[in-house]
């Protein structure tokens, strides 16, 4: 059965209530999905947003969302430390730096990814994590390690919490109480 919807002048309502219907319609909505509604999301506010790839470009800097159901901490490691996005220009590509990257994923990611990114203060200012995990089980959750400066990376949970209604929070505590979650090492570790 087709929904139809009358549409308000508000430019960003059309966005709201289509994703209300994919929430409604489908229960458990796939990262991919919720993806590719933040990037229409984004080109509504004026943001260069990839058809083809996943990433955002504003202010000439490129935010690149990676999406994944898990990933070993080794290769973790070693593609947050590269930090390269592909670009489509046309029928060519080229491969540029992203001067942020937020992981996305589908399953709960292990502790030891939130302390590769806690430990190192490059990467707590550069990579963002968010656990999807719960959405895909069907909860309004999403639990996130943002410690960026990325606009993008705050707008998307923005997106989440009004568009999609997910209350997003910070991992729970760890068992090594000189890793913060809200603020990356503590002093002695620094």
């Amino acid at each position: 059965m087709t929904k139809t919807f009358k549409f308000a002048v508000d430019p960003l309502e059309p966005c709201s209530r289509m994703l209300l219907q994919v929430v409604v319609d489908m229960r458990l909505p796939k990262v991919w999905e919720i993806f590719d509604h933040f990037k229409r999301f984004c080109r509504l506010k004026g943001w260069k947003a990839s058809e083809t790839e996943d990433w955002i470009e504003l202010n000439d800097s490129y935010h690149n969302f990676l999406w994944t159901r898990n990933v070993t901490p080794a290769s973790f490691k070693k593609i947050i430390s590269n930090r390269k996005c592909v670009i489509q220009k046309g029928v060519s590509y080229s491969v540029v730096e992203s001067s942020h990257m937020a992981w996305l994923f589908s399953e709960e990611p292990s502790d030891d990814l939130l302390r590769i990114v806690l430990e190192n203060p490059d990467y707590s200012r550069s990579v963002a994590i968010f656990d999807l995990s719960p959405i895909m089980h069907g909860k309004n959750v999403c639990i996130k390690l943002n410690n960026t400066d990325s606009s993008v990376f705050h707008e998307f949970e923005n997106f989440l919490q009004n568009e999609l209604k997910v209350v997003v929070q910070p991992p729970p505590s760890f068992s090594n109480p000189k890793i913060s979650v809200s603020g990356g090492i503590t002093p002695e570790l620094a």
